[in-house]
């Protein structure tokens, strides 16, 4: 994170910040600075790092739009050391509810076609009993990136649509992905028979000549087998990547005969595509290590038939289970009685009744979409999935934690507004009656300067991401980002929560003090609904 809160910068503060190098220091290091500018960064720019004075007065009195207020430079054996004016700070950041601080820092224009190859029918459509881990990780993470775009302002669509009340569609219900869906009675096949067309006219397809007569053995051909076209249909796909410049793709490609199942998928997204009302339209094929090359072959196929859009390709790692092979059905199941018994041990016999088994699917849908989520998505996930094993309602372990820190945020305001209502405590000020000054504890700037202020630029990176060109088929976004993200803030939040008492003993001289962490809070309590909706997760309000 640079100088500035999170809006833009000045032109004269962004090159200041260029010149030195400023960096942001680590949690453990807050006590004596917020950015430092390495010793061997200012030799570069002065001799024996003597920062001349009208420079250091230049830093030190920045001001404008967006740019943290500076209270103290100075020159150490380590670097220039900058420490914020934190109470300006506080005040510029929670004055006004933190709003500009939860969103991205602009919004984009354009239409994203997220497609995931597991969904689509090979030639039926998929089931949770023969979905598998490793695809169930690519449906989340098209889920997750899905909702990343449409924060920044994209317009998302979703590949394939599926059938309407389906065994998958239910069960992806269960997980919080509401995938698009269409009627079971919806057909595609007058757009099917459009690509057909478009592929045998296509200046890519192989003639018999290019590939020579094949034997049938008797004068008419052989008949065409289940699922194949009439009159085998083959398209040079090295021809289509070399000819238009498409960078990244497999070498080994080569010729593709199209099957039944092909026209269906390149239907689905020719209609997803069809769909967006913008002119520039972006596909994302969200697929497995596993079935890349596949996919590589679809969308190469999709551009020889016409399809001029932009395609990228997000590529997950394998799921690995030592010692057992689940299905994505299975793991589920599993994970849901682990959480459904954790309940019990701990509230006993409260766990009954419709909000129990409200709460106990978003947790369970917590648990898995941060196991599945929390790693790089192009690298492996080893999932622990011992029966006899159990999720634990408070240990830092992923997407239970988070939850649980959450609904603890919530049980604060509903005490607070309980002891408003009884006339225990008085209604909160406006942030400008309130001296922010009283956040002293480091906890609080921990709070705000690690997780609050950086948080837009957090949203901003998968679309600078999709925007970046040049960088071949595959886009390699940050989707491990926000779990951790996450699973950080509940430490920090949980450390804090627990040292200091912040609805205190209702006395007039400790009211201030108690409203200005009230304010800090409650922008965390918006920040953990906004992360969360990115993962589809709605807050519980109390466990």
């Amino acid at each position: 994170m640079s100088l500035r809160v999170v809006r833009r910068t000045g032109t004269e503060s962004s090159r200041n910040r260029r010149s030195f190098g400023l960096r942001r220091a680590p949690p453990k290091n807050l006590r004596t600075r917020d950015f430092l500018s390495p010793s061997t960064m200012l030799n570069t720019l002065y001799a024996d790092c003597e920062v001349p004075p009208a420079v250091m007065s230049k830093v030190t009195s920045l001001r404008g739009s967006g740019v943290l207020p500076m209270a103290a430079g100075e020159v150490m054996r380590e670097g220039l050391r900058v420490r914020v004016d934190r109470a300006a700070a506080f005040r510029a950041v929670l004055a006004g509810g933190a709003t500009e601080y939860l969103k991205p820092s602009g919004q984009k224009q354009g239409c994203v076609v997220i497609n995931c190859p597991a969904l689509h029918a090979k030639p039926n459509t998929p089931t949770p009993e023969t979905l598998t881990l490793g695809q169930l990780r690519t449906v989340l993470l098209s889920d997750h990136v899905g909702a990343l775009l449409r924060k920044q302002g994209f317009a998302v669509s979703y590949c394939p649509t599926l059938p309407d009340n389906s065994k998958m569609v239910t069960f992806l219900q269960a997980l919080g992905v509401n995938w698009q869906t269409a009627p079971t009675s919806w057909s595609n096949e007058e757009r099917e028979e459009k690509i057909l067309e478009a592929l045998e006219n296509s200046s890519y397809r192989e003639k018999e000549t290019e590939r020579g007569r094949r034997s049938s053995g008797g004068g008419g051909g052989r008949k065409a087998e289940e699922g194949e076209i009439d009159g085998e249909l083959r398209v040079n796909l090295k021809r289509v990547f070399q000819e238009e410049g498409l960078l990244g793709y497999d070498p080994s490609i080569g010729t593709c005969t199209v099957h039944r199942d092909a026209l269906s998928h390149l239907a689905q997204l020719d209609g997803a595509a069809g769909d967006c009302k913008v002119a520039k339209v972006t596909t994302v094929h969200v697929t497995s290590c596993q079935d890349e090359f596949r996919q590589q072959q679809m969308a190469v196929l999709w551009r020889a038939s016409g399809a001029a859009h932009t395609q990228r390709h997000l590529v997950c790692g394998p799921v690995k289970t030592p010692g057992s092979q689940l299905t994505a059905s299975e793991y589920l199941q599993l994970r849901r009685g682990q959480m459904k018994e954790a309940s019990e041990m701990k509230y006993g016999d409260q766990v009954e009744g419709q909000t129990w088994d409200d709460i106990i699917r978003v947790m369970t849908s917590a648990t898995v979409r941060f196991e599945l989520l929390s790693t790089v998505h192009t690298s492996p996930v080893t999932l622990d999935v011992q029966r006899e094993g159990s999720v634990s309602i408070k240990g830092p372990r992923g997407g239970v934690f988070v939850m649980y820190n959450c609904a603890r945020l919530h049980t604060l305001f509903d005490s607070y507004e309980r002891g408003v209502e009884n006339g225990v405590y008085p209604e909160i000020p406006e942030g400008s009656q309130l001296d922010f000054s009283a956040l002293k504890e480091e906890g609080e700037w921990l709070l705000l300067f690690n997780y609050l202020i950086p948080f837009s630029e957090l949203l901003d990176q998968s679309g600078q991401a999709l925007d970046c060109e040049g960088g071949g088929a595959r886009v390699n976004i940050k989707t491990e980002q926000m779990c951790k993200f996450l699973v950080s803030l509940s430490k920090d939040f949980s450390s804090y929560y627990n040292r200091v008492h912040v609805l205190g003993e209702p006395l007039p001289h400790l009211f201030n003090q108690m409203f200005c962490r009230l304010y800090l809070l409650r922008a965390l309590r918006e920040l953990y609904h906004s992360a969360l909706d990115t993962l589809n997760l709605p807050p519980i309000r109390q466990l």
